[in-house]
């Protein structure tokens, strides 16, 4: 068994992580920088008691005077995973500054501090293909960046400066670039999740660019198991994309849901497209398919009914909640 530092453990596919790696009897240390949310956005607590072997550290890495480094020396974890990020396209070109300080500044600062941790075995980076801008056709991991947009230039820059360590100073890293994750438990304010609720209590949706641009949508289980392989494996200074092969336009994501539900899509409402925004993501996963022998085992419509499943179980909750992001410096 090993002892996992998970960095953004109350995100959600921090969340799962953190479920599937308790659930495989490893002891996990928790660190965020806000308290943890509502059960119903916390998987490692819809089953099997694993408290005993958690422990969370509410710490922000953008404050320099934190307890960060005092913290990871009295933890020594062997294995970190990092999935913390300040996400939100859009919302990036109004305060970039806020979007550096997380994705470039504050992983800088925890970098430092991980370096020289005597057991430390593996980290696990999980970033983005915002970095490369908007593709055409499958792309490997060596496709040149091209960021779009401020949060896509901090994680780029991000990106670098993990490999430039792994390079100069022996940082035992490893990359995973996903496509569009979704699954039970995902922030109301992303698309599916969102769709769902609004075609089941009338809400009107806003649909960006007319849904145009395309996606592949992973399912989280999959990530999840894709990111804990890597964890274990020997492999070091490469990126792995994780995602699928089945591509679907969010227009057409929106009419599966609605479909589902039964609902008239008349509530959809049909904004200008964002700034910046990315027309497509392919990613060529053949590379961990080869290496790891992982493989995505869930469809799209399947995933569909899980986060359908999870909303009417969560209805009375989740309906309260807001749906719009709520920007956090």
């Amino acid at each position: 068994m090993h002892k996992f530092l998970v960095v953004g453990a109350n995100s959600f596919s921090g969340s799962h992580f953190v479920r599937r790696v308790l659930a495989e009897g490893h002891e996990v240390w928790g660190l965020g920088r806000s308290p943890e949310p509502a059960g119903v956005f916390l998987p490692r607590l819809w089953g099997k008691d694993h408290s005993a072997r958690y422990h969370f550290v509410q710490l922000d890495l953008n404050n320099p005077d934190s307890a960060l480094g005092d913290f990871l020396r009295e933890v020594e974890p062997e294995i970190v995973v990092n999935f913390a990020a300040q996400g939100m396209v859009a919302q990036s070109w109004e305060q970039p500054w806020d979007w550096f300080s997380t994705n470039t500044s504050g992983l800088s600062r925890l970098l430092h501090e991980i370096l020289g941790l005597p057991n430390l075995t593996k980290y696990v980076h999980i970033t983005t293909p915002e970095v490369y801008g908007s593709t055409e056709g499958w792309v490997r991991e060596s496709l040149n960046f091209a960021p779009s947009t401020p949060y896509a230039v901090s994680r780029a820059a991000g990106d670098w400066h993990v490999m430039n360590l792994f390079k100069v100073k022996g940082l035992p890293a490893v990359l995973t670039r996903a496509a569009n994750v979704y699954g039970p438990g995902q922030q109301l304010y992303r698309v599916i999740p969102r769709a769902f609720l609004s075609g089941l209590l009338d809400e009107s949706f806003p649909l960006h660019g007319e849904g145009g641009s395309t996606r592949s949508f992973i399912h989280i289980d999959d990530v999840v198991e894709a990111t804990y392989r890597l964890a274990l494996s020997d492999s070091l200074g490469d990126t792995f994309h994780i995602s699928t092969n089945e591509l679907v336009s969010i227009r057409e994501l929106v009419s599966q849901v609605y479909t589902l539900l039964g609902a008239p899509e008349t509530g959809v409402v049909v904004l200008p497209e964002r700034d910046g925004k990315d027309q497509t993501y392919q990613l060529d996963s053949s590379k961990i398919r080869s290496e790891l022998e992982w493989t995505d085992t869930v469809s799209l419509s399947d995933g569909l009914d899980q986060v359908h499943q999870w909303v009417l179980e969560n209805l009375p909750a989740l309906r309260e909640m807001p749906r719009e992001y709520s920007h956090k410096a």
